[in-house]
């Protein structure tokens, strides 16, 4: 995850998320309000890092956020070395605690499989 200084101009520090929270973050935490691209409305996202993975939640009040949504925001916290994914649980493990939220997950310890580029569409000359 990149340094979430740098992202300290979109940083809540209300006091609303240092009474749920504690404080207001710090290089790899924090609450973020940030436009969306698609339509520039507010979308929320909480960043932690914790038992060796980093996390984002993406939320909008009045729907899920969209793929060209979440790619901004993994653009914003994550080193663009780095892949992050969105995980789909068994229906056993599922949490909903906002009907509107995504999340992106990076372990640290591992590396995140990935399968063949031409699995998922036809791979540019030079590209793998």
């Amino acid at each position: 995850m990149k340094s979430l200084y740098a992202l300290n101009s979109i940083r809540r520090t209300d006091r609303a998320v240092v009474e749920m929270y504690g404080n207001t973050g710090d290089d790899k935490t924090g609450v973020f309000e940030l436009p969306s691209p698609a339509d520039q409305e507010s979308m929320i996202v909480i960043a932690s890092n914790d038992a060796g993975w980093d996390h984002v939640s993406v939320s909008r009040a009045d729907r899920c956020p969209t793929w060209e949504e979440m790619e901004h925001v993994k653009h914003l916290f994550f080193k663009p070395e780095e892949t992050a994914m969105q995980l789909h649980v068994p229906q056993t493990d599922h949490i909903n605690c906002h009907p509107h939220c995504l999340h992106l997950w990076r372990p640290h310890l591992v590396k995140i499989p990935r399968p063949p580029a031409e699995f998922v569409g036809p791979v540019a000359v030079g590209v793998k």
